[in-house]
């Protein structure tokens, strides 16, 4: 019986198996932010510690960055102290910090990538939760905490839990205006927040086969949605083309021997599985989410459901997110009004998700009452944005502009909703207070369905705009 990538790329970097179950993991490439980094480096400086492969560990800034007015020091006292620790803490310990003046600055999942850091076969980890993104290259990549960031920049290792591996097969054609958005809220909806624990998760089948690494990317970023510890795809050529040429990808002979290795640690043909799910690419629609959580979310065509159509254990959670949205059940989701409209985040701020979102904001002009932002992810999607001429198209249909951070997907910066606001969001998260306000409401969707939702100033149907 053969084996998945998985089991193949945890055998590759297992150091040794420790008294307590666990495996002793080398990591082989350790990315940092502003926000879960000062802590750790504290604590290194605390006990007297040097970073261990210094030449494996890259720094960035992405949460805490304004998007409009970068002018130093930042109004947020707390932010302007977090750009400083970053900053003192990549000279000492002499790692690479792409900060906002230069130019590969980003977020970190989506300059991970671009840059070519993130390669197959690899063990990666930051202190993010959504670092599963990196996956989406036939990776193994766990978001951990703050004191595990200390363990890898100290010793580059982390002590982690075998996990079982669950293959997500999805087959068929996806309608235009459904995207990997919407797949990914279909798997979590169907197996649920908790349904992956303990679980990577394998994403394959003939639709992932044909997905660009962007919509892949969007998918495996939200495993963690879905409980599980990362989310993966096997490396094929649309991984080695995208990689091909990049800053740190291998060259010349060098990639072609990558490839080769790369080939080799997909999953084998007759791989062993701990469990097996399939999707019809066919059966999915526009999605968009209800509820407080990634798995509250239904078919822009259906209604919030009742508590009777809802498993038992899903049934206080419902009652938590009636009450919290103020949704009835049995209400069509389309039509909700909505204030705000984001499209960004390291779920989908990359060059096709905007490319999608203009495709349907281009010839007309936003709602007058919505708030609308684009935030690209990196200053070369923003680059890549402009040159395309995609930021005219934006700023001619009343959005505003921005440049690259994380912005309001977490609301860790001037970005944040007011109040009561409904955001329509291409974010990953739906949580109570997520987008900065405690009472704000936050509905999950594609970015081309968010701006088509702040081009109607509700919830509707890309598809009818396409």
């Amino acid at each position: 019986m053969g084996k998945p990538l998985f089991n193949k790329v945890w055998d590759a970097h297992a150091v040794r198996r420790l008294p307590s179950g666990k495996t002793q993991l080398f990591v082989g490439l350790h990315l940092v932010h502003e926000v879960t980094s000062p802590q750790a480096f504290d604590m290194m400086r605390e006990s007297g510690l040097e970073v261990a492969y210094p030449d494996r560990t890259f720094a960035t800034v992405d949460h805490i960055v304004p998007t409009d007015v970068r002018t130093r020091p930042f109004a947020d006292e707390m932010a302007e102290q977090m750009m400083v620790a970053i900053e003192k803490n990549a000279d000492e310990f002499e790692i690479p910090l792409f900060d906002m003046n230069d130019d590969r600055q980003g977020i970190v999942h989506v300059i991970g990538p671009e840059l070519g850091l993130s390669q197959p076969g690899m063990t990666i980890a930051c202190g993010d939760s959504h670092t599963s993104t990196h996956g989406a290259f036939g990776a193994i990549a766990f978001g951990i905490g703050t004191s595990q960031v200390r363990d890898v920049l100290a010793t580059q290792c982390l002590a982690m839990d075998p996990l079982k591996v669950r293959l997500i097969k999805v087959d068929g054609d996806l309608a235009d205006g459904v995207y990997a958005k919407d797949v990914v809220l279909n798997v979590i909806r169907q197996l649920g927040v908790k349904g992956g624990v303990g679980y990577a998760y394998e994403f394959g089948g003939d639709t992932l086969a044909r997905m660009s690494m962007e919509g892949r990317m969007s998918i495996c970023n939200m495993s963690i949605e879905g409980g599980a510890r990362a989310g993966y795809v096997n490396p094929d050529q649309t991984t080695f083309d995208y990689l091909e040429g990049r800053p740190h990808s291998p060259a010349g002979d060098a990639f072609e021997r990558a490839v080769d290795w790369w080939t080799s640690i997909a999953s084998d043909e007759d791989a062993d599985y701990d469990d097996v799910y399939d999707l019809d690419a066919a059966s999915i629609e526009p999605t968009v989410t209800w509820g407080i959580t990634p798995g509250q979310a239904i078919g822009v065509s259906e209604k919030v459901p009742a508590l009777t159509d809802l498993q038992d254990d899903d049934r206080d959670v419902a009652c938590e997110a009636y009450d919290y949205m103020d949704f009835q059940p049995g209400h069509p989701i389309a039509g909700t009004r909505i204030d705000v409209a984001f499209i960004g985040s390291c779920t989908n701020s990359r060059i096709s998700d905007l490319r999608e979102a203009a495709r349907v904001a281009k010839g007309r002009k936003v709602a007058s009452h919505v708030k609308p932002l684009v935030v690209p992810g990196s200053k070369n999607v923003l680059e890549a944005a402009e040159a395309e001429g995609l930021h005219e198209i934006f700023i001619e249909a009343g959005f505003e502009w921005r440049s690259a951070g994380c912005s309001m997907c977490l609301a860790m910066n001037p970005d944040k909703l007011q109040g009561r606001q409904i955001s329509a969001s291409s974010s990953n998260r739906n949580f109570k207070g997520r987008q900065g306000s405690p009472t704000g409401r936050t509905l999950l969707m594609s970015p081309a369905m968010v701006a088509a939702a702040a081009i109607a100033g509700e919830i509707t149907d890309v598809r009818q705009m396409l």
